[in-house]
């Protein structure tokens, strides 16, 4: 798969900022949901959303701490010849920048977090989520803000929508909705395809198997992280009644079953060839056999050994076919895309 480019267009950064900049992708999707008249855009940074919000928005109030920063968001709008964004230079939480604001409604605030943590942690964000909303109370009860997308949906302590985003099948952004913007408890979409799936109430059960049956498919990250497989399943089984939960390591899981199913939250999908013991030997002989010349190994392997292993799964294979390999403790499953 071609990966699109971050920006479409020129975008006046140092290296910092072009890094944590919101792709295109994600800043058109969240400037539609925010589709207001006037809306606050609090810690803009070089003015990545900003320059979304204007699309959508009659008016925007760009707030940045950080001079440089703001001067990048200004000559980005100007470049692209947007002209109804107000950039104010100071702290977004000081009593004087927000009596200088009218009515909104609403405010977006992208925070400050440490560039690393062992744990992600919401209360690091900077300016934090309670102290932007009691700052702003008297402007608006609509708020939207960024937050780690690490955090899973029970490490979020607020009353609000939790969207999980994931962009060309990797986790993106986590998105939090408060007020009247907050549509359900926790959501996931995927971008480009703009899919989307929620839920408001206890997630269903859904049955675990130790061993995937004829088809297996691999969901979105977003779904995963929101805790929305259940639902998911719950979504395909008129296509199929027999949808369980196949966990193959720390970092893997699919959905799996025994008839053929189809969603866009299903960023792969794969019928299951074979499962044998893994001997490298033994599967190398199979994948000769059966006209494959390429096999990707999706396992949890040291990456040091990566491509010895590799290389000898795919010594003297000729074909055209392309197999996957994943492992589930000593057990190789042998996948094929559909």
């Amino acid at each position: 798969m071609t990966r699109k480019k971050k920006f479409e267009h020129r975008i006046f950064s140092d290296k910092d900022g072009v890094r944590f900049a919101t792709p295109e992708d994600v800043a058109i999707y969240r400037a539609k949901r925010l589709r207001c008249k006037t809306i606050a855009d609090i810690s803009c940074g070089i003015g990545g959303q900003t320059i979304y919000f204007a699309r959508e928005c009659e008016h925007v109030y760009a707030v940045e701490i950080d001079p440089q920063k703001i001067a990048y968001a200004r000559k980005n709008c100007k470049h692209l010849g947007i002209t109804n964004v107000e950039f104010i230079c100071a702290d977004a939480l000081s009593p004087e920048v927000i009596a200088s604001l009218p009515q909104l409604d609403i405010v977006f605030s992208d925070p400050a977090r440490p560039a690393s943590e062992k744990v992600r942690d919401i209360s690091n964000l900077q300016p934090s989520i309670p102290d932007v909303m009691t700052a702003y109370s008297t402007k608006t009860s609509c708020f939207a803000f960024e937050a780690p997308p690490q955090l899973t949906p029970e490490r979020v302590p607020f009353d609000c929508e939790k969207e999980y985003l994931s962009l060309e099948g990797k986790m993106n952004r986590l998105n939090l909705y408060f007020g009247t913007l907050k549509k359900c408890g926790v959501s996931a979409i995927a971008l480009p395809s703009g899919t989307r799936i929620e839920s408001d109430d206890e997630i269903p059960d859904i049955r675990r198997t130790e061993e995937p049956a004829l088809y297996a498919y691999e969901p979105e990250e977003s779904v995963e992280r929101a805790g929305l497989l259940a639902q998911l399943a719950e979504e395909v089984r008129e296509q199929a009644s027999d949808v369980s939960l196949f966990p193959i390591d720390k970092k893997r899981i699919f959905l799996t079953s025994m008839e053929q199913i189809d969603h866009q939250l299903f960023k792969k999908k794969y019928k299951v060839l074979n499962m044998l013991a893994f001997d490298i030997p033994q599967i190398n002989e199979y994948l000769r056999e059966n006209g494959f010349g390429t096999m990707l190994l999706r396992a949890s392997v040291d990456p040091k050994e990566y491509w010895d292993i590799r290389n000898r799964l795919e010594k003297g294979l000729r074909g055209d076919r392309k197999a996957h390999l994943f492992l589930k403790g000593e057990i190789a499953i042998l996948c094929e895309t559909l």
